[in-house]
């Protein structure tokens, strides 16, 4: 059962039994006529071959309330497009495909760079951009829905909960952030649990107050790739063309808002898709990759904010860090211990040891650059 505690700077809406879904599609289905929604589907190609996809798809056709789903396909051959197309247009939806790497879509990249404008690199993150801009130059939709294309455990309760508290007017929210539980027979989320939220709390520690950082600690799960947003804030933010999307969001979202129109929503009683592998020995594969780019997106944004990094900082952050993810680990496998799941002790600790020192250098690089 979910508790109804409140914490943080941001309000927090939990799953306090089983959904009303015929209520709240309803209400939607209401909200929708005057406050159109987008659905935005970042999908890679291969990702039409699995089981997730193909049961969000079925899920999708039974959904009323949105009018408008675009899916931003990844690295994709002319053939591998059509069958794309093939694929989604038994959505009874009002449906566009943006093929990122196609001939067209590439001019347009190029034009933009030629431009001195960074479009960033290929993934998600530019994906995302590209598909919020097609949107708003419509300028017919009120409301953009993101989330992932690999949830093996996708529902339409999941969709409708995430989009609710920006669709519904008296509630007069402009970002919603889902969260959810990471759990099969062991505890998932690596990168939240063992990375950001002891980096966060290690800054604190450091730094004293600071309102982002209390801001970011407040989302019980800040890498999750489901949010909604009004076309209005989706306008103004700028979106990270990496791994660090997540917190990019998250960022520009404080920057641009006031924490009162933020919110997140328990849009799932467990929530379970692909796992990346660590790669301890490869910095451009798996989570060793994603650490990377969440900590530059980090960092840089905390610069942003005036504060002033240093060699010996990151000597302190990385110490720092590693004590509160060991003490945080303790209590991870107490968790698991008192719900009978499995906890791979060694298998975190490496974790641990591969991810605490990436800040330093990929910082500490960043800094002699300048």
């Amino acid at each position: 059962m979910s508790d109804f505690y409140q914490t943080g700077v941001v309000a927090t809406f939990h799953r306090l039994g089983r959904t009303n879904l015929e209520k709240i599609e309803a209400e939607l289905t209401w909200y929708a006529q005057q406050r159109p929604i987008a659905l935005v589907l970042p999908s890679l190609y291969s990702e039409l071959e699995g089981d997730a996809l193909k049961g969000i798809v079925r899920e999708l056709q039974e959904v009323k309330y949105i009018k408008e789903v675009i899916v931003t396909l990844g690295p994709a051959s002319e053939e591998e497009f059509k069958h794309t197309k093939e694929f989604f247009s038994v959505l009874p939806q009002k449906t566009g495909i943006i093929w990122n790497s196609g001939s067209r879509m590439s001019e347009i990249y190029k034009t933009i760079e030629r431009a001195d404008l960074p479009v960033g690199e290929p993934g998600k993150g530019r994906s995302t951009w590209m598909a919020y801009g097609y949107i708003l130059s419509e300028q017919y939709s009120h409301e953009i829905v993101l989330h992932d294309c690999d949830i093996l455990t996708y529902s339409r309760d999941l969709l409708a909960r995430l989009c609710y508290p920006v669709a519904n007017p008296n509630l007069d929210y402009d970002f919603c952030k889902g969260y959810y539980s990471r759990v099969t027979d062991r505890l998932h989320g690596r990168m939240t649990r063992l990375l950001l939220t002891p980096l966060i709390r290690s800054l604190q520690k450091i730094l004293g107050y600071l309102p982002i950082l209390v801001f970011f600690d407040s989302f019980r799960y800040p890498l999750a790739g489901e949010f909604s947003m009004d076309v209005d804030l989706a306008r103004v933010n700028r979106i990270p063309g990496d791994w660090g999307l997540e917190i990019g969001v998250l960022a520009e979202v404080y920057r641009n808002i006031s924490t009162r129109r933020v919110c997140q929503v328990d849009i799932a009683e467990n929530y379970e898709h692909k796992h990346q592998e660590l790669s301890p020995e490869d910095a451009t594969k798996g989570l060793n990759k994603m650490c990377v780019d969440i900590c530059k997106t980090l960092f840089r944004t905390l610069a942003s904010e005036g504060i002033v990094f240093s060699d010996g900082f990151f000597k302190t952050l990385v110490a720092t860090y590693t004590r509160t993810a060991q003490d945080m680990l303790k209590r991870y496998e107490d968790d698991a211990a008192i719900n009978s799941i499995v906890f791979d002790r060694h298998a975190e600790s490496l974790a641990v040891e591969t991810l605490r020192w990436k800040p330093l250098q990929t910082e500490l690089n960043w800094l002699h650059r300048k």
